[in-house]
């Protein structure tokens, strides 16, 4: 794709995005849901206007991984053990019960035995990028509802990325020996970013502070180089930008630097809800259309109340206890790399591949629809429920 291929790209989606986000606003609608639709109108399955979407996901890749790093710096290293604590099981327990919810549907509708146990493991996790970007981070009486939803997403984040481990292996089992290998380079990494954050980064910070255009580069250079480095141990390039984050989390300048990343982060974020729409082949993901129906709607329904059940077992009040799980409601963006990578192993089949597709689109546009209509959120579409 050439350069100018590309600005006509980007173009034709941030022109459209502004336009329908305007529609979307006067309807009522999340401007997520504006995102996603967009893309399915100007990509392969619309227009085609947009004729390469798989370009726009790679740049917007760089989205996902300043919303954890930004993530990061909101929880401090003790409190990230506590969080981790306390929601452990019910993210254990609610992971197994959604995998089972998945499975079953795939099974009522005749899909075989390991696309069935694909399918429920796609839908065992929740958006990270819906629940975060849709939750606010500046208004102290959301600020525990916020936690609980973090450290769970957090952990399932973790199961997922084994999960894709187990996928890519392509032999139906990790070796031991790279799980472990695993591990040891995600704490040597961790420790590598504490000491250089503690005794060589923060020092540099403070010494030029004062010029926001050295802090803007430093601190994505500081992000994105240990993203980098955790891509090159074997691990994702959001668990170094998580990392990156941490380090960073316990110092004042943290809220600085926050507030100088969202706007490149909602640029990119804009991009990847666009691709999701315009990667999805209509044509072919109605042949599973009524299935895949079936189970988003069975995981919006089901999903919060299993969610509230255990969170009102651990002590939390109701009000909470629901909303962390209408906020949870949806399938996961790992969902659709689950999809994507089994399809590529040859693990499953394509109608599968196309349920699991289908039905966390869905559950994304249902999902956001519920949130920004129900609770506080950065786009709500009234002034009483817009936090940022």
């Amino acid at each position: 794709m050439n350069n100018e291929t590309i600005v006509f790209t980007i173009f034709l989606i941030f022109t459209g995005a502004a336009v329908l986000a305007t529609i979307a606003l006067y309807a009522r609608q999340s401007l997520l849901v504006a995102y996603i639709l967009l893309g399915v109108f100007m990509g392969p399955s619309g227009v085609e206007w947009v004729s390469d979407p798989s370009l726009v996901k790679q740049i917007a890749h760089v989205g996902i991984i300043f919303l954890l790093f930004l993530l990061g710096m909101n929880l401090p290293p003790a409190k990230l053990v506590q969080l981790v604590k306390q929601t452990t099981f019910i993210t254990g327990i609610s992971s197994t019960l959604f995998g089972l919810i998945g499975a079953g549907v795939a099974w009522m509708f005749g899909f075989s035995t390991t696309d069935g146990i694909i399918v429920g493991a796609a839908m065992m996790f929740s958006s990270t990028i819906i629940g975060l970007k849709l939750l606010p981070t500046s208004i102290l009486h959301h600020r525990h509802t916020g936690e609980i939803i973090i450290s769970i997403l957090l952990l399932q984040d973790f199961l997922a990325i084994f999960l894709l481990l187990f996928l890519s292996s392509g032999k139906g089992s990790v070796p031991i020996a790279a799980v472990g290998l695993l591990l040891l380079s995600l704490l040597g990494i961790s420790l590598f970013a504490y000491a250089f954050s503690r005794w060589i980064l923060m020092k540099v910070m403070l010494k030029f502070d004062k010029i926001p255009e050295y802090m803007f580069l430093i601190t994505i250079g500081w992000c994105l180089g240990i993203a980098q480095l955790t891509h090159f141990a074997g691990l994702s390039y959001e668990i170094g930008a998580f990392i990156a984050g941490i380090t960073l989390a316990s110092n004042k300048i943290a809220l600085y630097i926050a507030e100088i990343l969202k706007p490149l982060r909602d640029f990119f974020l804009i991009l990847f809800f666009f691709s999701i729409g315009a990667l999805l082949d209509l044509r072919m993901a109605m042949d599973v259309f009524l299935p895949a129906i079936i189970l988003a709607i069975a995981l919006l329904l089901l999903k919060p109340l299993i969610f509230k059940g255990l969170l009102r077992q651990s002590g939390e009040n109701p009000h909470v206890s629901l909303e962390v799980g209408v906020r949870l409601g949806q399938a996961s963006e790992f969902s659709l790399l689950i999809a994507v990578l089994a399809l590529d192993m040859s693990v499953i089949s394509q109608q599968a591949g196309y349920l699991i597709q289908m039905s966390t689109l869905i559950t994304f546009i249902v999902s956001s629809y519920l949130v920004v209509l129900r609770y506080p959120t950065p786009v709500a579409v009234s002034d009483k429920l817009r936090r940022d």
